[in-house]
């Protein structure tokens, strides 16, 4: 068996079957008794929408995760979003580095994958180092967390909840346990508390960076210009989306979902507005009460997601960057793509677009579906499509009334959105064998 996999498999396809096997292993724990807090059987398709949100680092639920799951179901939980936002192979690395066990060159080459590495030399360093740092990031954070947790609960329960809503924020997933205050509510209970809102900020910007970029800032610090193009696409793609953000949500909600509040809650909550929807899920707002066009920027900002090999999800920021830059250059009638005096590779450009275009597909083609099998507005199906794509988890309240088929569409949306536009592709269509025969090629009409 094992030699089978390892001949008829590709690279892509390992991380593929890896994360359905977690989801699969997730859903089963969540069935039991034990799982739940009224100790009754759950739903089998509702234990896997729920392992498979969990494992995509989505945070869509159709649960509410406190009053529904017991602290054995949290906890599977808790573990689903620490693998599926590190990856299952920076798992095994892990687990390889307890046991002492030698990591063989197929791993290495799947540890490149996964990771969003660009080198293989050095790669196990390089996970080992990132497993380093997001435990102590997630550490720290839980740390300050719990200064206001431990404050409102029993000290063992706020130490919990503070490392759950630290490695949800991290991992950029979105589930939460403050349905003890108000179920399916999020933390709207803490959206004037800045030490809540910007630890979970800090927490999401940096999972959601890459774990490429954080490489790069460990070399060079914040000596921007010797920074890779890769890390420099993304810090000021980041950053323009945050800053945009930040003032687009301040100006559209000032006399809708923010009337009547102070200017220190004003603007965290237009910061959090910014950062959430790439790809968090968290919010201190009821997005029901978002103004017509701070929804629409909501959905343009969980497409677009966070960056490469990282916990977030979407298209990622140098996807978005690379299109805009493609078309920008077509425009203007000139060959190349270039950006900080270096050249993108025209395969490079090939994938972005590629990418973008089977997102919208997948998005739009899924929205269709649904339409046609729920009776909710286009526009909250819309939403939540976008939401499981962008593996978001921001939510108008539609997940909990899904028919059956309207689950397992969302679910694939997850999936594919957790594990990427082409590798969702190359793993159901990969050809290893390159055809042979050149085309004769013709031209056409376009625009």
């Amino acid at each position: 068996m094992k030699r089978f996999f390892s001949r008829n498999l590709s690279y892509t396809q390992y991380i593929a079957f890896g994360f359905l096997l977690i989801i699969f292993a997730g859903t089963l724990l969540l069935c039991l008794p034990i799982s739940s807090r009224d100790g009754i059987w759950t739903n089998p398709l509702d234990a896997f929408f729920t392992a498979t949100s969990a494992t995509c680092v989505t945070g869509l639920v159709i649960y509410d995760t406190y009053t529904h799951w017991s602290l054995f179901g949290q906890t599977v939980i808790l573990l689903l979003i620490q693998v599926g936002g590190l990856g299952f192979m920076a798992m095994i690395t892990m687990f390889s580095i307890f046991t002492k066990r030698k990591i063989s060159l197929h791993e290495r080459k799947l540890l490149v994958q996964t990771s969003g590495s660009m080198r293989y030399q050095g790669i196990v360093v390089l996970i080992r180092r990132i497993l380093k740092c997001t435990f102590f990031v997630e550490g720290i954070g839980a740390a300050f967390l719990a200064l206001r947790f431990c404050q409102e609960m029993p000290f063992w329960e706020g130490i919990y909840n503070a490392i759950f809503h630290s490695v949800s924020a991290f991992c950029n997933a979105g589930f939460d346990l403050m349905g003890k205050k108000v179920p399916y509510g999020s933390l709207t209970s803490y959206s004037d508390d800045w030490l809540v809102c910007l630890t979970l900020i800090v927490l999401i910007v940096i999972g959601g960076i890459g774990f490429f970029v954080w490489n790069d800032i460990r070399k060079h610090g914040f000596k921007f210009k010797d920074y890779d193009l890769h890390s420099k696409l993304v810090a000021c793609t980041s950053g323009a989306l945050i800053v945009f953000g930040f003032f687009y949500f301040l100006l559209t909600e000032r006399n809708g979902l923010m009337d009547g509040m102070s200017a220190g809650e004003r603007i965290i909550s237009s910061l959090f507005l910014s950062v959430s929807p790439r790809t968090a899920g968290f919010n201190t707002l009821d997005q029901n009460g978002l103004s017509e066009a701070g929804r629409l920027m909501t959905m343009i900002f969980m497409f677009i997601g966070g960056s490469p090999g990282s916990t977030a999800g979407g298209i990622k920021t140098t996807t978005f960057l690379v299109a805009i830059l493609s078309a920008l250059s077509s425009a203007r009638n000139v060959k190349d793509v270039t950006v900080f005096k270096r050249r993108i590779d025209s395969k490079i450009i090939r994938e972005a677009c590629s990418i973008v275009a089977i997102y919208i597909m997948m998005l739009f083609a899924s929205v269709a579906l649904i339409a046609i099998i729920e009776p909710f507005p286009l526009e909250a199906i819309f939403f939540e499509a976008v939401s499981a794509i962008g593996t978001v988890g921001l939510s108008c309240g539609i997940s909990q009334e899904l028919s059956a088929v309207s689950k397992i569409i969302f679910s694939l949306l997850m999936f594919f959105g957790r594990i990427g536009g082409l590798s969702f592709v190359l793993v159901v269509a990969e050809q290893r064998r390159p055809v042979a025969v050149e085309r004769p090629s013709e031209r056409i009409l376009i625009g």
